[in-house]
């Protein structure tokens, strides 16, 4: 990519300092609490929008460090410009792109950033580079498919007629996702996403659908009698979705003192694996369209397999997200960010992390361990069949390996 001149003539050099250990971490705190909690976006479309935030800062903060492949701008910077000034100026402007709404909120965020950075070029140069970043990154992903018409086929109402075996909106509200155009958006490093699809779920008739149906329809239930409270605990803890993996990370980060450069690259590689990994399952369950456990329990006695029965008022413990089964995607992109995590930080870490859905804890031993307690934790929430979750972790797995050898490689 061509290198990009700073227009403003910077002459002197004034070693920038920042109260905050680290104003990657503190704009990735602060771009979850504007996507997630105060636009409340759901875990695709914020994961793609982080994505967004943090390419930016990546290609700001790495234009500075000088040792890394740029995303999409390499910007000709001096080495000593304000990373801290540069991440902060990269997250601000996308952000302000995606939630413009919120403005206030960020400014106020983006000053104090600026304000803990002392005055001088180092200062100018840095917060120009972040800008150059984020008008990058905004143009590239301007007509990228995001917020399109499509919706999963469904029924015009809830008691009409539909395939069996096929996908359709459920309790608790008849919903259809208002996301759905996630199998749309342009991926950041793949190219196809239809190269990652699984194979599908398992035949109605099948004997292993039937196993798979009855560990769902008994551990599953709201009503279940044979979950464990741990079992319990786990499926309300991931009812959070996948923001735990973005905590942990952030959590480590500062606690290994790693550089800015460092959790630019990191953050990074983790929001685009996840991203490319949402849109490449979303395509898949538009694929397969297959039906929710609460659908196939409910209407068990026509699915042409003797070895499932109905229970027409069965209900989960978890209610149903608005999409399809097959494949799970916190499953999916829970295995893409572990795997960027375990290429970071390495296997064996242990962690503990704290879900903001169940105000519970839960520790591990390595980041794979998290990802296998997700698989069964949708199966203990009643939500999917165990080879959704299954599929949907290999999805990420691959999704991941294909962006960890193909972006971001560093000269160290």
């Amino acid at each position: 990519m061509k290198r990009l001149l700073l227009a403003a003539a910077l002459c002197a050099l004034v070693a920038p300092a920042s109260a905050r250990a680290d104003a990657v971490t503190d704009w990735n705190a602060n771009a979850v609490a504007a996507l997630v909690t105060t636009a409340g976006q759901s875990p695709t479309v914020s994961t793609v929008h982080l994505a967004m935030v943090h390419g930016a800062v990546y290609d700001a903060v790495n234009s500075i460090d000088g040792r890394g492949d740029a995303y999409l701008v390499d910007v000709r910077a001096r080495r000593w410009y304000s990373r801290d000034a540069a991440a902060a100026a990269a997250a601000y402007r996308v952000l302000l792109g995606i939630v413009p709404a919120q403005q206030a909120t960020l400014t106020a965020q983006y000053d104090a950033s600026l304000a803990a950075i002392p005055a001088g070029p180092a200062k100018s140069g840095g917060v120009a580079v972040g800008e150059i970043a984020a008008a990058a990154m905004l143009t590239a992903r301007t007509g990228d498919g995001r917020g399109g018409a499509y919706r999963f086929p469904a029924p015009a109402t809830p008691t009409d007629p539909w395939p069996i075996g096929q996908w359709r909106p459920v309790l608790p509200a008849f919903v259809n996702d208002p996301a759905a155009w996630i199998k749309d958006v342009r991926p950041f490093i793949i190219s196809d996403p239809a190269r990652y699809s699984s194979r599908g779920p398992d035949p109605l008739t099948s004997r292993r659908y039937a196993r798979e149906f009855d560990e769902v329809k008994t551990v599953g239930s709201a009503t279940s009698t044979t979950r464990t409270p741990d079992q319990t605990d786990q499926a309300r803890f991931w009812a959070e979705g996948p923001q735990p993996w973005t905590r942990v990370a952030r959590q480590l980060a500062l606690d290994r003192g790693r550089s800015s450069a460092e959790n630019a690259r990191m953050f990074a590689l983790m929001y685009m694996a996840g991203a490319d990994t949402i849109i490449s399952v979303w395509t898949d369950k538009a694929r397969w369209l297959f039906w929710r456990p609460i659908t196939a329990i409910r209407e068990a006695g026509s699915d042409g397999n003797p070895h499932t029965a109905p229970d027409t008022s069965w209900t989960p413990l978890i209610n149903t997200p608005p999409y399809p089964d097959q494949p799970s995607g916190l499953s999916s992109v829970s295995a893409a960010m572990a795997a960027t995590l375990n290429a970071t930080f390495g296997h064996h870490v242990r962690f503990s992390v704290t879900s903001l859905s169940s105000n519970t804890t839960r520790s591990y031993d390595r980041f794979d361990d998290a990802v296998d307690e997700v698989i069964d934790a949708r199966v203990y929430s009643g939500i999917h069949f165990r080879k959704a979750d299954e599929d949907g972790a290999t999805i990420g797995e691959r999704v991941a390996r294909h962006v960890l050898t193909s972006r971001f490689e560093r000269d160290w």
